[in-house]
């Protein structure tokens, strides 16, 4: 119902109720009927269903899977009877699985807390009229057509229609998103068009739950409760709003996807060419028996082989290179609420951000004044207001317009206290939003003085004189013009402008009513306030756009306000970027799809309308950051891709639903989070490929090996290489410092998988050089312990040859993880150079120590096969000088690469 379209007397109709209220029988029927004046709650999720769904990551099925087929072989192999021991690839895989969910349920501990924020927010109690009388009831007991008596501090307990206002202002800006107390009225709105809706900002006869009265007294009908009213909407729309998987979720699912058509494309093949070669190539006659054993042995080699091709531990280095993202970020003032988002930050291509308190200050403050007396000025606009500062404060408490105005005051030497003590007040004529004045009477010296305070407009028709250097003059008609040219410029830049009186007696006024206090006064002069821009934001939205990052301001602010902070802060240029809510409704969503791009400020919306563009900006392929404070961005943060949330003045509700929360409300921050974020995907890309053409060159090195009938490597050789190889120096990798070219890429496109870019091209090559290099190895120590070739395709072992491409292994991935600290850059630039990973270089040598340790400790080699004494330095050195040849390998590689980009670039 549009109950700020009908006159009060109607709405009490329509709501069978009267201006007294309410029975105390009626409402206990209402409520019995209706229910509580409460929102509804969600179920919430227990830690065993968190547990399930971490399980259900791509990923993580195929390594349980995995280890399930894994199990199911060791059991065939073991004849019924495996020991223990024998499932130490099973164990190590579910140990890792469990590991990465126990890791990520911790760093998502907190569950959302939406609701409860939602319904702390509503006002415990409430005074309303029933059975006539004045009676203090709980909130939630309220219903509709219940009379609510309200006054300045009081919370609004649901939504009304305004029945009595004794200058009502109200405080929004956790609804609405403006920074100015809105005056109330009784009044029924003039709308030409009543199918069209009035945005929340001016419905000025309503009251709505979550709002606050500031300012005044008054009576209200309660019009909607619960669910019903404008705070349940949003509620019920976050409810609606679904999460969608990071783009790091969605590489990492098509990753698994591409991994699992690995494994059973090498399943398949090895089982067909070994169960061929079995059968057309053996000597002994065809028999069931024989195709029975020959399937077994391959389908075994087969699985183990599949097994091989898995990063097992992927996941888990993953998780803990987001997880020391989040440590990063949060000693720069952004607290992760959820790990997937570090890395969404880094692609971030549009941060829809909201105006109060988020790019401005959410505190409006005196910045411009035309008078020829600047003190008198401040004394005059302190005295006649009612905020309050205390001695030794910099910030006033009360009304914002009035405590900017006693700030004012304060910074100028005068605080309000000290003006109080030596000005008294004696009498007022209160503010009136009908003739949009306040006056004060105060005494001093024996004498009174009155100051006034008003919209100019009003007030410069109330002044006969003009005081200009110490002195009244008459005021003229043309003084009044010079005055409104200012009040004009001054509102060309959104500033709200006041203008301040005076008038002196010589002794106390008879009367105090306003007509007679308010004339034949002495113009002083305006004052232009605006809630200000954050300085630090004129920076950040610059390195948005060098980062190539659109930054757009969405706020239930007015028009020219909002344009006007727009151009000051360099995000618009010219009005046509602008557009209003009202013009939003006009189009379809397919047509804000297209339209949205036209706009980069976005004035007097509501919470849908936020909604409505982020998901615009989605549907575009564009992933989308939403910033706010107020409980109406809690739907579209929910919404976005990334919600950012302001840990200072943001509500628990915003708070409750993002992803990551501002601890210093620093709009720069998210700059800083963008920047660290762009950099952990790029470590989580290194790590990728790392651990991708190292796997890689493992499965061709086994699968030549199981075709070619020789023993390369062993279980406990993969088993090594997976979890201390692979693993040390991915984690360190995650630690790389970001590179010198950073924050002036332009965002990666969702559209680019793991394998863009040339990546998995790069990852093919190298795993196929890392594996020539360590099948080399094998075959040379094959030579050095054997003497010659013969009897190489054999099947015979010879340790010796497995220990040199074992130690290969090692080494060639210690130097790819080296060589991968830039994915496309030089390993010898000037960036790399200064800033070394000694992190990276410190499990180098901790898995190269244990490396040898495995080769040389006597009792620990035996377990890889390796008798003492046997293995001698040279051919430790022949396989570190094989394995050393990545480098200037993959350097060549690096420079083709760079090569081959900048030739698409011209």
């Amino acid at each position: 119902m549009k109950h700020y379209l009908e006159e009060a007397k109607e709405v009490l109709a329509s709501l069978d109720t009267t201006e007294n209220g309410l029975t105390s029988d009626e409402a206990n029927a209402r409520l019995e009927k209706n229910g509580k004046n409460k929102l509804e709650e969600p179920e919430k999720e227990t830690l065993f269903k968190k547990f399930i769904g971490s399980l259900a990551d791509p990923m993580i099925i195929m390594l349980l899977v995995a280890a399930l087929i894994q199990a199911v072989v060791t059991v065939i192999e073991g004849k019924g009877r495996p020991s223990l021991g024998d499932f130490a690839d099973v164990l190590v895989i579910l140990v890792v699985v469990i590991i990465n969910t126990v890791m990520s349920l911790v760093q998502e501990s907190k569950s959302e807390a939406a609701m409860e924020a939602l319904m702390q927010m509503t006002a415990a109690t409430s005074k309303v009229i029933r059975d006539g009388e004045v009676v203090v009831v709980k909130s939630e007991d309220i219903c509709v057509g219940d009379v609510v008596v309200l006054e300045a501090g009081d919370a609004v307990p649901a939504d009304c229609r305004i029945l009595e206002s004794h200058s009502i202002k109200a405080e929004e800006a956790a609804l609405t998103g403006e920074s100015v107390p809105v005056n109330k009225i009784v009044d029924v709105l003039m709308c030409n068009d009543t199918s069209t809706e009035v945005p929340l900002g001016d419905r000025k006869n309503m009251l709505y739950s979550g709002s606050t009265i500031v300012y005044g007294r008054g009576k209200a009908v309660v019009t909607a409760v619960g669910m019903d009213t404008e705070m349940g909407k949003i509620a019920d729309a976050l409810s609606l709003a679904e999460k969608e998987q990071t783009p790091l979720q969605k590489k990492m699912a098509e990753l698994s996807a591409f991994l699992t058509k690995l494994v059973i494309g090498i399943c398949v093949v090895v089982f067909a060419v070994g169960l061929i070669e079995d059968l057309v190539f053996s000597n002994q006659a065809f028999s069931l028996a024989l195709l029975g054993e020959s399937s077994l042995d391959t389908f075994i080699a087969a699985i183990a082989l599949a097994v091989a091709a898995i990063p097992e531990g992927l996941p888990a280095v993953v998780t803990i290179i987001l997880s020391i993202g989040v440590t990063a970020m949060s000693k720069r003032q952004a607290l992760i609420r959820k790990l997937t988002a570090v890395e969404t930050l880094g692609c971030t291509q549009i941060i829809c951000s909201d105006k109060t308190g988020t790019l401005t200050q959410n505190k409006m403050t005196v910045v411009d004044e035309f008078t020829s007396d600047k003190q008198l000025l401040a004394k005059a606009m302190a005295l006649c207001s009612d905020a309050e500062i205390k001695p030794g404060e910099e910030n006033s408490v009360g009304e914002p317009t009035e405590c900017a105005l006693v700030n004012y005051a304060n910074k100028l030497g005068m605080p309000k206290y000290a003006l109080s003590e030596s000005y008294p007040r004696v009498g007022e004529a209160p503010f009136d939003s009908s003739r949009k004045m306040m006056s004060t009477i105060h005494s001093v010296d024996g004498k009174f003085i009155q100051y006034t305070k008003g919209a100019p407009d009003v007030l410069l028709t109330k002044c006969t004189g003009y005081l200009s250097d110490g002195k009244v003059l008459p005021m003229t008609e043309e003084l009044k013009a010079g005055i409104m040219k200012a009040n004009k410029e001054f509102a060309d830049k959104a500033l709200r402008v006041l203008c301040a009186a005076y008038k002196e007696y010589s002794s106390m006024p008879p009367s105090l009513e306003a007509e007679d206090l308010e004339k034949d006064l002495v113009f002083i002069g305006l004052t232009g306030m605006i809630d200000p821009c954050r300085p630090e934001v004129y920076e950040a939205i610059k390195e948005c756009r060098l980062a190539g990052i659109r930054p757009v301001m969405i706020t239930g602010d007015h028009k020219d306000t909002a344009v006007a902070i727009g151009k000051d802060l360099g995000i618009i240029e010219n009005d046509s970027q602008a557009i209003v809510g009202a013009e939003l409704d006009k189009f379809t969503d397919d047509e804000l799809k297209e339209e949205v791009v036209k706009y980069s400020v976005y004035a007097r919306v509501q919470p849908e309308h936020k909604t409505r563009i982020v998901k615009a900006w989605k549907e575009r392929g564009m992933v989308t950051a939403m910033t706010g404070d107020g409980v109406n961005d809690a739907p579209s943060i929910k919404s976005a891709d990334i919600g950012i949330g302001m840990g200072i003045t943001g509500t628990d509700v915003t708070k409750g639903v993002s992803d990551m929360v501002l601890a210093d409300d620093n709009f720069a921050t998210i700059v800083n989070a963008v920047e660290e974020g762009r950099k952990i995907y790029d470590n989580v890309l290194k790590v990728l490929q790392f651990q991708l053409s190292t796997n890689l060159s493992e499965v061709l090195i086994m699968f030549f090996a199981s075709i070619f009938h020789f023993k390369i490597l062993g279980a406990v050789h993969l088993l090594w290489i997976n979890m201390v190889t692979d693993s040390l120096p991915g984690l360190a990798l995650g630690m790389e410092k970001a590179e010198g070219n950073l924050m002036k890429r332009k965002p990666r496109s969702t559209t680019d998988g793991i394998f863009s870019n040339g990546a998995g091209i790069d990852m093919v090559w190298q795993g196929i050089y890392l594996a020539i290099v360590e099948i080399a190895a094998y075959v040379i120590g094959y030579i050095v312990e054997i003497g010659s070739f013969k009897g190489f395709f054999s099947g015979k072992e010879c340790a010796n040859a497995m220990a040199m491409a074992f130690l290969c292994v090692n080494f060639s991935e210690m130097f790819c993880a080296i060589n991968m600290r830039s994915r496309t850059g030089s390993l010898f630039s000037k960036d790399k150079l200064k800033n070394t990973n000694w992190w990276l270089f410190g499990a180098a040598v901790v898995t190269t120590f244990l490396t040898l340790g495995a080769i040389f400790i006597p009792g620990l080699n035996g377990v890889f096969g390796i008798e003492s004494g046997t293995f001698s330095v040279e051919e430790l050195l022949i396989s570190f000088l094989l394995a050393a040849s990545t480098i200037p390998v993959f350097e060549l590689g690096k420079a083709i690469r760079r090569a081959i980009n900048n030739k698409k670039d011209n």
